[in-house]
């Protein structure tokens, strides 16, 4: 699993922990025959951060948004050419705070909706160079194949979204939902940074 950003152990360092910048992502779903599929986009592998990686459309809250939804709604459309309805529902799903070992932080909230029926991806070319719609699984099959690059927060995303038959069931699931915020940990050992969630071993210590 690769690491959402540039490792520093701020403890150890005597750092001063960077605030997380608000920011939003959108998981946009479509049926298929096969089930349920996701719209993933690439960055351009030129970037300083997560270059080459797919991820769900999403950045950083901009003063003109209104809220994180509408953040959400605008970086769909910048990132994938995809304007959503003004009445489409966007259900809160989740919310990740990269940790804080990392030197650039943010507090990110993800919501799903389902896509306009006969929706076109199309992306800019220059922070986004390629775009997929995938089944959740197979997209963690890539992953694990090396196909596709995929950082922590989108596999645990595709994760929990592979198990679902339908864009319905999807969203009821997101809908009872209790969000609570979700900060992992990195841990570096002999020079290998390992993600905790919380929960897993060693998290709290």
């Amino acid at each position: 699993m690769q690491v959402d950003g540039n490792s520093r152990d701020s403890a150890s360092q005597g750092e001063e922990v960077t605030k997380p910048r608000a920011s939003a992502s959108l998981i946009l779903l479509r049926d298929s025959p096969a089930g349920p599929e996701v719209l993933l986009v690439q960055r351009n592998p030129e970037l300083r951060f997560m270059g080459g990686a797919w991820v769900f459309p999403g950045g950083a809250t901009h003063a003109e948004d209104r809220d994180e939804r509408a953040t959400a709604r605008r970086e769909l459309e910048e990132e994938a050419g995809i304007g959503l309805p003004g009445d489409a529902e966007l259900v809160r799903y989740s919310r990740w705070i990269t940790p804080a070992e990392l030197s650039r932080r943010f507090d990110t909230h993800f919501f799903v909706a389902e896509a306009p029926e006969r929706t076109e991806a199309a992306i800019d070319g220059v922070e986004c160079v390629d775009v997929r719609w995938i089944r959740p699984q197979a997209a963690l099959d890539a992953g694990a194949r090396g196909e596709l690059m995929l950082v922590v927060p989108t596999i645990k995303h595709l994760e929990q979204l592979a198990g679902h038959e339908s864009v319905a069931e999807a969203l009821a699931t997101a809908r009872a939902r209790k969000v609570a915020s979700v900060q992992p940990r990195v841990l570096v050992e002999g020079g290998v940074a390992r993600v905790l969630l919380p929960g897993d071993p060693g998290y709290a210590a």
